[in-house]
């Protein structure tokens, strides 16, 4: 059974950080969904790219890249990821994510990284690494972001 084409990736039109949550929303949407298409549609082809997956050795290789998501999409039993409280930090043509991953078994903290190709926002780098922090409650995007209990 094939599925209908999803539709391109959103533009980048309007302000720049709606442009760069609505990228990290399409790549969440993608691991959710498990489509591989949709997820190679989202990376760079156009420069390096890097991927941290929790536990896993760097990749810095697309074609590697790729195919490690392939086979994680491709696990039946792969967890599903919600993302929560995301952060955008831009930097010119760069637009930086920090975010929670939510998870059955616990929280991630995960940095996504887009660049900006052509109109669209294109990601270079996801990593996504245990943390020792509370699950954090959603929030409106209007809300401050509570203070770290944290000094370093």
């Amino acid at each position: 059974m094939s599925l209908p084409p999803r539709p391109p990736l959103p533009p980048a039109v309007g302000l720049p950080e709606d442009a760069v949550l609505a990228a990290n929303e399409a790549f969440y949407d993608a691991f959710a969904s498990r489509d591989f298409a949709a997820m190679d549609a989202l990376w760079s082809k156009a420069g390096p790219v890097a991927c941290i997956h929790p536990g896993w050795n760097p990749i810095l290789d697309r074609e590697q890249l790729m195919e490690s998501w392939r086979a994680i999409m491709a696990n039946p039993a792969a967890f599903e990821v919600v993302c929560l409280e995301p952060s955008v930090l831009l930097l010119g043509d760069v637009g930086v994510v920090v975010c929670y991953e939510k998870l059955q078994e616990g929280v991630l903290a995960a940095t996504n990284i887009f660049r900006l190709e052509d109109g669209v926002w294109r990601m270079v780098h996801h990593q996504a690494t245990p943390t020792s922090e509370p699950e954090p409650e959603p929030r409106q995007r209007s809300e401050p972001s509570p203070p770290s209990r944290r000094l370093h």
